[in-house]
């Protein structure tokens, strides 16, 4: 998948602020402790931030923000839609996986969608660190971040939530399902890139 725009417009850059300051305001439990001044700030400065936030969207991830980096000082950005964002569905985990299918291939993998969004896949502890603030994925799942050890024997994380507990599996990486997508994370700094 590669990058369809370089940058928004200003209509698209207003819009998508608009969307973002909306869902923040709907959901402060997800954020406690944050202001949206601060945060649009430094959207305003990083393009290329709003543009991967841009790109969540349209693929139905509903970016929201879930947490802020003490360490690191950075913004983090996670899709919270309810399910697995609808765009990004219907994939193997990465190109290896996809190019070892023989037949019946997706159009693309999980990782390589995530990084030209420019957005990194969640991790186990993201992912259930996202699960603390309120229900995802009951009805679909999503590929997680795998490490080398996992991946270099051929198989993949994904995680859901079922019977009111986040379930963290194993599937083979080539693989891909209609009901099974990945959530992005996308981590917003103090500087200007």
């Amino acid at each position: 998948m590669k990058k369809k725009k370089q940058t928004l417009s200003t209509t698209q850059r207003n819009e998508m602020l608009a969307v973002l300051k909306t869902r923040f305001e709907e959901n402060m439990n997800r954020h406690a402790g944050l202001k949206w001044k601060e945060i649009q700030v430094r959207l305003e400065t990083q393009p290329q931030k709003l543009l991967a936030l841009s790109e969540m969207e349209t693929t139905g991830g509903e970016p929201d923000v879930t947490g802020f980096d003490r360490t690191t000082n950075e913004i983090i950005f996670c899709d919270c839609s309810a399910e697995s964002p609808p765009g990004r569905r219907s994939v193997c985990y990465d190109q290896q996986g996809l190019e070892s299918r023989k037949e019946h291939r997706p159009e693309n993998s999980a990782v390589e969608m995530a990084a030209a969004m420019g957005i990194e896949l969640l991790t186990v502890d993201d992912y259930r660190t996202l699960q603390t603030l309120g229900t995802f994925d009951s009805k679909t799942s999503s590929w997680l971040w795998t490490p080398p050890e996992i991946r270099r024997l051929g198989g993949a994380l994904f995680g859901d939530f079922r019977y009111g507990t986040v379930f963290v599996y194993h599937n083979g990486a080539q693989s891909y399902y209609a009901v099974r997508g990945f959530r992005g994370l996308l981590r917003v700094g103090n500087n200007s890139e």
